[in-house]
């Protein structure tokens, strides 16, 4: 159960609005994170900005984009994360099922990914675990990308760091199906 209580959208018609704005954003539901984000009602809308321009305003790949999420939600212990891609997103994107099963296994298989893809796994350990990232997987990943992926690429990683620790934070409870 969540930490902190969901937002009741029928008590506070001040944010249909923005609810509405959520809904249409997002799957066309109030997603749990987003019931509890409203607790701040401009944090959620910026919240939902930033995640928005990071999963599609970037010019990464949908499926680069789905392993990285899927990855950090791994290294986090970030399940609600990894329910809601392998279920909404994941395999639409271009990842077979066994893709995301090699993803979601701490020792990554040689030769499952591509040389370009690979890199970007070791660049997701790095920054996730250890919070940075060294010059060797630095120069690896510049081979396969321009400045503006690695730009991207760090961000998206940053990003579903931050929202994976405040998930497993206030404890958000899976999305009914």
């Amino acid at each position: 159960m969540a930490r902190v209580p969901y937002i009741d959208e029928h008590s506070n018609p001040e944010l249909a609005p923005l609810i509405e704005t959520i809904r249409r954003e997002r799957r066309g539901k109030l997603i749990p994170v987003y019931g509890l984000l409203l607790h701040s009602p401009d944090i959620a809308e910026q919240w939902m900005h930033f995640i928005n321009a990071v999963r599609w305003k970037s010019s990464l790949s949908s499926r680069l984009r789905e392993m990285v999420i899927l990855r950090v939600a791994l290294l986090n212990n970030a399940q609600y994360v990894i329910d809601v891609h392998m279920g909404h997103f994941a395999q639409g994107d271009g990842l077979s099922l066994a893709e995301c099963e090699h993803l979601l296994d701490r020792d990554i298989k040689p030769g499952v990914f591509d040389h370009s893809e690979e890199c970007a796994i070791r660049y997701v350990d790095e920054l996730t675990l250890g919070s940075s990232v060294s010059d060797v997987t630095h120069e690896a990943n510049k081979k396969h990308r321009s400045d503006r992926e690695l730009v991207e690429l760090s961000v998206l990683i940053g990003a579903y760091n931050m929202h994976t620790r405040m998930i497993n934070a206030l404890k958000i409870d899976p999305e009914k199906a």
